[in-house]
């Protein structure tokens, strides 16, 4: 046998790669190969010493192997016996010592290691009293694991306990009583005797405690089995007793078959059916397996493979159904009805998936239900709002625990047709896992190429989505993944106006909280103008959810004064409206009473609609520091810097003084410091309130502007102009100044805003200035003794989407 003592450095030793499975040092190993790579290796080895190198692989592969592919401890083995079969060859080896593995080669077919030996001193019977100690351990761990391996070969423990060797006791442990790889490998690598040792002794415990914990599950296994056995005995007696009764005991089986025949489905839908009531059939009644597949086949069953509705072919009655339902919401309407058209002439055209963005509270959802009606079509809705798991829109595998279809079969299966309009509500409120990403999942739900054969993990066979109009809806489109938004087409539902507001409460939530309180027309009767003020005074939103509460609540209090006598009938106006409500909560921004220097008039654009509001600066002695503040964001305090480097360069242009940025020190304030505040928008009004605070040139109090400025003086196009302009005119605004290129955006807001306000496109800083300011401006001095002015600056709260 050859010696590796005084073996110094690297080997190089033909590889014989092992799967699942490690080979030890001093002990026989047997292995059967037929793959090339190790009957090269063996061929190789034959015309040399007979020695390889046996390690095991990490993970099986069918590549070119790498190093890296390989653990990195093995074993050099000889060739003792080598017999040929029929594919391969037959052999046994003998382990010799441990070997580091550094490097693969590979030649041809053939794979070459390049290996460090670490020979073993043999320890003989000279111990120490730890390795005497763990030795003792080791023996009566193993004698304690032996109790629960019945099937272990005679003699192999009494061969264990004869050994004496500290390192070969736990190499024998590993090779023959350790039963998973990880296990065995982990052993391999500890070149140290004692550590390898008491690591096969903790081993041996962990397995040990496995062994007993799978013993304690196999009887309670047997015991339910022989439980089963019992009921499918007394199930075969029943069963045969009725059979001679003339009752047919197979009745459950033929009904399903009897409704797969008749639903008249898919081929290879209905050939799975079959399959698996045939499995139903040769299973016991009682047992889990028969419950899983009773349930399968009920989900496949209910479904609406072949039941439609037919779409609404009269334009008109779609049209007026939408108006009936809804005030506004015309770009909605518009495509709906265009849609229908088309479906008219072409009946076989492809669905596309319409995408509702707005704010809460506008009419997202009940549009679609709205949709549902005039086209006459079956309406469920499936609520995604943080839905994180992608087994909610595909379902769980049938195999599992409480298994049941995705929510897009189990809306169809609520519908009971196979083209309902579905509503896939809150889009933009799903979150994912490790679970996975339900928007992933629903990239095949809302294509129209790939929906006609949509597979349910649950239902595993195709269903045909291509007939349903899916409907979506979102808040916003922020965090909603890129590909989604491309397979649907978005429409964006702006925030109402009050004309809209007004007209929406009058024909459709007045009437309906009355119907719901118990009320009539003639007992309770809520004039204009209360609607108006509580429009204004109690409510600030973009929809109409608060509006619709603060009627409930007057519907309350008229119901208990008329219920307890107090009055026949209720009259709610403008002037008894805090008997019902209290006293307001919201009063809107109004415009000053005169012009004042610096006060500047801006234009926000929230989640509410839009607002006015002001912005306070202070300019005073100091060394040219400028100070923000009221919640600004990171947009927003760049504005400001831009708009005070812009004066810097254009100080002689615009009158103020060169050195104002070294001898005044500026402060903004935006009021309402609560307020989080960000958005670009601000820009013109900030230039025009510092310009007007360093000039001494009031501004028009009658005036609100809105728009971001560039360094070179641009002014650029800016969100939300629809709410903006709404805000002006409710403040009393007379002129609003918008950038230049924001005209195009004018057909899109209130016609009741357009004719109140003269908007004045602006292209630059100098449209601005000459606007808004009123009279000549001049230098002034530098600031030598107090302030010269408190002021305002309009700015945009919130994104405004620019």
């Amino acid at each position: 046998m050859p010696s590796f003592e005084n073996t110094v450095g690297t080997l190089s030793l033909p590889l014989i790669p092992l799967g699942g499975i490690v080979a030890f040092p001093d002990l026989p190993f047997y292995l059967e190969v037929s793959d090339s790579a190790s009957l090269a290796a063996v061929a190789a080895a034959g015309e040399g010493e007979g020695l390889v190198f046996l390690v095991s692989l990490r993970e099986p592969t069918e590549k070119e192997y790498k190093t890296d592919d390989f653990c990195t401890v093995g074993t050099l083995a000889k060739l003792n016996d080598v017999q040929k079969t029929d594919d391969g060859v037959r052999m046994t080896l003998g382990g010799l010592v441990r070997a580091e593995l550094t490097e693969i080669e590979k030649s041809g077919n053939a794979y070459s290691a390049r290996v460090i030996p670490h020979p073993e001193e043999s320890d003989g019977f000279s111990r120490n009293l730890r390795e005497e100690a763990l030795l003792r351990e080791g023996k009566r761990a193993l004698a304690e694991m032996v109790k629960f391996m019945p099937a272990l070969p005679d003699g192999m423990a009494a061969k264990a306990n004869r050994i004496e060797s500290v390192g070969g006791f736990a190499d024998f442990v590993g090779a023959n009583f350790l039963v998973r790889f990880e296990d065995k490998q982990t052993v391999l690598e500890q070149f140290d005797p004692a550590e390898r040792l008491e690591c096969a002794v903790t081993l041996i415990r962990e397995e040990t405690e496995l062994l007993m914990c799978e013993m304690s599950i196999h009887k309670e296994v047997r015991a339910r089995l022989s439980q089963n056995q019992r009921e499918y005995y007394l199930r075969e007696q029943i069963r045969v007793i009725e059979e001679e009764l003339g009752e047919d005991g197979d009745s459950e089986i033929d009904e399903y078959e009897r409704r797969i025949k008749e639903a008249k489905l898919p081929e290879e839908t209905e050939k799975k059916l079959l399959k698996e009531n045939e499995r139903m059939a040769k299973t016991p009644f009682g047992s889990a397996e028969a419950s899983v597949l009773r349930n399968y086949l009920d989900a496949c069953l209910d479904l609406p493979w072949n039941k439609k509705t037919t779409d609404t072919p009269d334009l008109a009655k779609a049209k007026k159904i939408l108006e009936t339902d809804h005030d506004g919401l015309d770009k909605v309407k518009e495509r709906i009805l265009e849609f229908l058209a088309v479906k008219k002439l072409n009946p076989e055209l492809r669905h596309q998936i319409i995408c509702l963005v707005g704010p809460p509270g506008v009419g997202k959802t009940s549009v679609a239900m709205s949709i549902a009606r005039a086209m006459g079509r079956k309406y469920v809705r499936v609520s995604l709002g943080g839905v994180r798991d992608e087994a909610d829109i595909r379902g769980h595998r049938k195999t599992y625990l409480g298994a049941m279809p995705g929510r897009i079969i189990a809306a169809l299966t609520q519908a009971e047709v196979a083209n309902p309009l579905i509503l896939l509500d809150e889009i933009d409120k799903m979150t994912h896992d490790a679970h996975g990403d339900p928007s992933s999942a629903l990239l095949e739900v809302l294509d129209s190429e790939q929906n006609k054969a949509f597979r349910d993990h649950f239902i595993e066979v195709p269903f045909d989505l291509s007939d349903c109009l899916f409907i979506a809806t979102a808040n916003t489109l922020e965090g909603v993944p890129r590909p989604l938004i491309d397979r649907m087409e978005v429409i964006e539902l702006h925030t109402y106006t009050k004309n809209e507001k007004m007209s929406i409460a009058k024909h459709h939530l007045v009437g309906k909280q009355r119907e719901r309180h118990g009320l009539s027309a003639a007992q309770l009767r809520i004039a204009d103008g209360a609607i108006a003020a509580i429009i204004d005074d109690y409510t600030r939103e973009a929809g109409v959810r608060n509006l619709e509460r603060k009627i409930a609540e007057i519907c309350r209090k008229a119901a208990r004064r008329i219920a307890e006598g107090e009055a026949e009938k209720v009259t709610v106006n403008a002037k008894n409206l805090a008997d019902f409500l209290g006293p307001a909560k919201h009063f809107a921004e109004k415009i000053a009473s005169r012009d004042l220097v610096g006060v500047v008039n801006g234009l926000a654009f929230t989640e509410a609609g839009g607002d006015m509001l002001r912005v306070e600066a202070l300019v005073m002695p100091g060394d040219g520091k400028v100070e923000l503040t009221g919640s600004l964001g990171d947009v927003m305090k760049e504005s400001a810097h831009i708009a005070v480097s812009y004066i810097r360069a254009h100080a002689s242009e615009l009158k103020v003084p060169q050195d104002f940025h070294k001898n005044t020190d500026i402060h903004i304030h935006f009021p309402e410091g609560a307020v989080p505040k960000d958005g670009p928008s601000a820009g013109a009004a900030m230039v025009t309130a510092l310009v007007s605070a360093l000039s001494g040139v009031p501004v028009r109090h009658d005036l609100a502007m809105t728009g971001e400025v560039t360094l070179t003086g641009n002014v650029l196009a800016i969100g939300g102009l629809r709410e903006k302009t709404m805000a002006a005119v409710t403040a009393g605004v007379k002129t609003v100044l918008i950038p230049a290129d924001n005209m195009r955006d004018l057909v899109d807001i209130d016609a009741g805003a357009r004719a109140a306000l003269d908007i004045k496109p602006c292209s630059s800083v100098d449209e601005v200035l000459s606007l808004a300011l009123v009279g000549k401006r001049t230098a002034r001095p530098a600031l030598t003794t107090r302030p010269l002015s408190h002021i305002g600056v309009g700015a945009a709260g919130g994104r405004d989407g620019v």
